[in-house]
């Protein structure tokens, strides 16, 4: 449907003096158009301009007036005149738009592993690379170069924008390898009471072999070797032995425990966010001596697109420390938690754990896990040789 933009007014007159009416039009230069006489009305075309004018007209020639006006631009704007919120919003929308279109909104980056993407945010926010930063104003090459002198382990990187997204590329530096003394004579030991499973030997003379039941200490690759000469030479043994061995460790913690307990009281801050600048919407400070916060942040959203601006909330927990008593599952569920943190952090690095079995004890306010593993890992470690 075609929209005009201009405001047209439909016109249907009927009367006796039908044209002499039609003649009162041309003489006072009202400009109509697609007029036609069918079946003594008369049909055309005006500006809203001359509707007032032509109303006079009709009423001296007793025609009898009907109008409609043609959808257009200027008449909906007309209608919509009076809806504040709605033309505001589409002025701020409009404003947001063309706004966002040339700051940068958001920061994607790519490549990097070892280096977090806090650190390169950090480095990139002092090179003035951050949100709401006016696009125009960066010197992407330059900050290239800058990037890579202000972080040790960046070798290369690379800037870009695509819209309002700045797009940064990471190269980081080959991690030199760990330099290995491979002229100290040493022999290879046994670090637990294992039986072997495996065995790599780069260099030296194995000892044992696969199936066999070593002690702790016991040798089982040797860096001294005889030559045909019968002349005794010594060497850095190298090599992995994997072997299968048991372990036990103790957990131990008291029923009667003192933690820091919420006290139900809390404390709520809002703040606008507007980028990263964060605008307090809350005023007063807490007067919690100890306290836990959570925040969340809600962001507005412009078509389908969520936005660096929206609203933080902070919330404050009163916690304060509090003597009370657990329950044997409880104070069990919390040595159960070091017990899994153990096993993350001391039995991840290639050791498998075939099995485990636990043992509770108790003494008085006292509860012990005594935790036995069965692994299979490394059991060899070196051990230098002396040589006078």
């Amino acid at each position: 449907m075609e929209i005009k933009t201009r405001r047209y007014i439909r016109i249907n007159a009927q009367g006796k003096k039908l044209y002499k009416f039609i003649n009162q039009i041309h003489d006072n230069n009202i400009c109509c158009r697609r007029q036609f006489c069918r079946n003594d009305v008369f049909h055309g075309d005006i500006l809203l301009r001359d509707l007032k004018k032509l109303r006079l007209i009709a009423e001296k020639n007793n025609i009898e007036l009907k109008t409609a006006e043609y959808d257009s631009f200027s008449a909906r704007a007309y209608r919509y005149r009076r809806r504040i919120g709605l033309i505001l919003g589409a002025v701020i929308a409009v404003a947001a738009a063309f706004y966002f279109s040339r700051v940068i909104v958001s920061i994607e980056i790519n490549g990097n592993s070892r280096i977090s993407d806090e650190i390169i945010l950090s480095a990139l926010a002092e090179l003035d690379i951050k949100q709401g930063t006016p696009i125009r104003n960066i010197d992407l090459p330059s900050c290239e170069k800058k990037l890579r002198l202000m972080i040790d382990d960046v070798a290369w990187a690379g800037i870009r924008h695509t819209g309002s997204r700045i797009v940064v590329q990471i190269r980081e530096v080959e991690p030199i390898p760990d330099m290995v003394r491979d002229n100290i004579p040493c022999n290879i030991i046994a670090s637990h009471d294992a039986e072997i499973t495996s065995s790599l030997v780069r260099n030296g003379d194995p000892i044992h072999k696969e199936g066999d039941f070593v002690t702790k200490g016991t040798l089982l690759i040797s860096g001294v070797y005889e030559d045909k000469k019968g002349v005794n030479h010594v060497c850095h043994a190298m090599g992995d032995v994997r072997g299968t061995y048991t372990e036990t460790i103790s957990f131990s913690g008291t029923l009667n425990t003192v933690d820091n307990l919420p006290t139900g009281r809390n404390n709520k801050k809002l703040s606008l966010k507007l980028f990263s600048l964060e605008l307090p919407l809350s005023f007063g400070s807490v007067k919690f001596k100890n306290s836990s916060s959570t925040i969340s942040e809600q962001n507005l959203c412009l078509f389908g697109k969520e936005l660096p601006i929206g609203i933080k909330y902070r919330t404050f927990n009163e916690m304060k420390l509090s003597e009370h008593t657990l329950s044997d599952i409880e104070l069990s569920d919390r040595l159960m938690e070091r017990v899994y943190l153990y096993e993350k952090n001391f039995l991840s690095d290639g050791t498998e754990i075939i099995d485990r079995s636990i043992k509770t004890v108790t003494s008085g306010d006292n509860l012990t896990l005594n935790v036995t593993y069965k692994l299979n890992g490394i059991i060899s470690q070196p051990r230098e040789i002396l040589v006078k």
